[in-house]
């Protein structure tokens, strides 16, 4: 393709409250637009549209998108999951805005990058399933938020062969985190390429090399992360241009006792 890539970022919302001047507002957050304009993209802010014709069309003409995060949760109750009391769900428009955009580009096979809770929504518009609360849910869990600590990191176990693994490279991977929501079980169709030591999923990716869909738990775009995380949107940019990679990715076959020994985690 000739010229830069559009890249489709979807926003935040917040119903109207009945305070004056509180009307209803939509906002986004610029280190998704930033990044991926850093990255040799041009991003297009994508509004909770009513009409999935309208949303279709529009994703029609778009070379990828960005599932951005938010500090709300999927609603456990929607999931079919206990609510914790560290639940804050998303305004139900956000959430079933989100579930719409992100299956229509599924259905679509646009390159997809899926950040923090636009994973968690990728990963349940495919199937999968979520744990509720991390620190309760997972036995002996390191921390993966902190109220007072805005800076929280730990450390990557990357799955070599991975798309992850081709982003990132050999050596320590450490990445922000404020989650309390995770991944329990990968929707059909995905891996596993990332983990913390506790073994709670920090990424997953389409087990298709010729589509570029990976979601990660972390936030590569915030002002947090590292340099090297910049590489998280260049591979993608790469994807939705067409270019080749600065690392080729070609995904390496896994041992079976391998395979099933991370499923067994």
């Amino acid at each position: 393709m000739s010229g830069k890539s559009w890249i489709g970022i979807n926003g935040d919302y917040r119903a109207a409250k009945k305070e004056p001047r509180a009307g209803a507002l939509s906002w986004f957050n610029s280190g998704y637009y930033d990044s991926v304009a850093a990255s040799g993209g041009i991003p297009v802010l994508i509004p909770p549209l009513a009409e999935d014709a309208d949303l279709k069309q529009l994703l029609k003409k778009l070379d990828g998108l960005v599932l951005s995060g938010c500090s709300f949760d999927l609603d456990p109750i929607r999931l079919g999951i206990q609510p914790h009391p560290m639940s804050r769900p998303m305004v139900k428009r956000r959430e079933d805005f989100d579930r719409r955009l992100c299956q229509l580009a599924v259905d679509l096979r646009l390159p997809i990058l899926a950040v923090g809770a636009g994973m968690q929504t990728l990963n349940v518009v495919c199937g999968g399933t979520l744990h509720a609360h991390v620190a309760e849910d997972v036995p002996k869990s390191i921390l993966h938020r902190d109220a007072v600590e805005s800076t929280l990191r730990h450390v990557l176990e990357i799955e070599p062969g991975t798309r992850v693994d081709a982003i990132y490279g050999p050596g320590e991977i450490r990445v922000n985190s404020q989650h309390h929501m995770a991944i329990e079980r990968p929707a059909e169709g995905f891996l596993v390429s990332a983990r913390t030591p506790d073994g709670v999923v920090e990424a997953i990716e389409v087990d298709d090399e010729r589509w570029f869909c990976l979601g990660v738990q972390w936030h590569p775009e915030n002002e947090s992360a590292s340099a090297l995380d910049m590489q998280v949107f260049e591979a993608f940019l790469d994807a939705a241009s067409g270019a080749p990679a600065v690392v080729p990715f070609q995904r390496k076959k896994r041992s079976p006792a391998r395979i099933a020994g991370r499923r067994a985690a």
